[in-house]
């Protein structure tokens, strides 16, 4: 039978989120109802209220989530009724093709629940990147749920689901920063000191926090940073990085800003056949010129990661394995915890630069 269950609702573009009556269908084939722990307060669902994303309204907010998997549908046999789960937003198909080649982490053909979850009138709801936690419960594709090991914290492992997660693969998939490397990270929120974690994990040698914000960076240097640079009091970020690095510029540098200005830093903050890798997401009316004989004459690799490059069936445990052993403090990335219906106000504070993440607690 449905249930109705309370959720965070974004009506209309720009307007204040409201807590409303959301009503969740039993699983279909293929499908499963969370029952959700904790969920982050991420700048997507923001994005998504402001209609960043698209103006499919309304929206169930919220996406990085844990919980316990309440009931399951028809066929499935991935996940069982008491798992406890990180929820992803990009539930491999395991046919297209970037899956048949051996790579699910570029699956271009993620899936999501096929039935929709309605306010109590039956409109239907956009759930924010096919999840939509901010609620009790949650219908999603079992695809979308990842078994780890239930003594983890629900408020700090759920982050793995999209901000932390997009940090940390920046730097340990898409960067492949390796040990005795130098690393240097634009813009240190919540993403941007994940990859300073992973950096950190990687067993990079130099690890440059940028940023004009001095919480911020001192975040960055309670999560890995050797040194740290304040943008807003250095004539030329460039020349900062390269002093750092014995004039040579940094092997691996990670954006997570994402616009031209900072991207073009990153670019030529790296040494010679050193890697950039974009993870802040630019608006779409941002344009980048560059000489093409820079980008010829630098080589290395200029990369854009998705979600990390993360396979979540693969990195979700081993991350929470590592956070369990004491290896990789997640627990930093908590700011505070809230109830849910406090989102509004969280919104605020990451406006502010206040938390690296607010976490709702069920």
């Amino acid at each position: 039978m449905p249930q109705t269950v309370k959720g965070v609702v974004a009506r209309a573009k720009g307007g204040a989120v409201t807590l409303e009556d959301v009503v969740v269908p039993d699983p279909g084939p293929g499908e499963a109802v969370v029952q959700v722990q904790a969920c982050g307060v991420c700048h997507t669902d923001l994005h998504y209220r402001e209609g960043g994303i698209n103006d499919e309204f309304p929206f169930l907010l919220g996406h990085e989530a844990a919980g316990v998997v309440e009931s399951i549908g028809e066929g499935v046999t991935d996940v069982a009724v008491g798992d406890f789960v990180i929820l992803n937003w990009r539930a491999v198909c395991g046919r297209c093709r970037a899956c048949r080649r051996g790579r699910p982490w570029y699956c271009f053909d993620t899936h999501n629940a096929a039935q929709p979850m309605t306010l109590s009138d039956g409109t239907a709801l956009s759930p924010a990147l096919g999840i939509g936690a901010f609620a009790e419960k949650t219908l999603v594709h079992t695809g979308q749920c990842t078994k780890v090991d239930p003594a983890a914290s629900p408020a700090t492992v759920g982050l793995l689901g999209c901000g932390v997660m997009a940090g940390l693969g920046a730097a340990i998939n898409t960067g492949n920063v390796g040990r005795g490397d130098s690393v240097a990270v634009i813009g240190c929120g919540g993403v941007g000191n994940a990859a300073i974690a992973g950096a950190r994990l990687a067993g990079a040698a130099r690890i440059i926090a940028v940023d004009l914000d001095a919480r911020k960076l001192q975040w960055a240097e309670g999560l890995g940073a050797t040194h740290t640079i304040d943008s807003s009091a250095v004539e030329d970020v460039v020349t900062a990085v390269q002093d750092l690095t014995g004039g040579f510029g940094a092997d691996v540098v990670i954006d997570a800003v994402g616009r031209p200005e900072t991207w073009k830093q990153a670019f030529y903050g790296r040494d010679l056949a050193g890697t950039v890798v974009l993870v802040g997401v630019p608006t779409p009316d941002m344009t980048l010129e560059l000489p093409l004989i820079d980008v010829f004459g630098r080589g290395g690799s200029l990369k854009s990661r998705w979600y990390g490059d993360c396979l979540p069936s693969r990195d979700f445990p081993m991350l929470v394995d590592l956070y369990l052993q004491g290896r990789l403090d997640l627990d930093a990335f908590v700011t505070e915890t809230i109830g849910i219906g406090d989102v509004e106000a969280a919104f605020d504070k990451m406006h502010r630069g206040e938390v690296l993440r607010s976490v709702v607690v069920l």
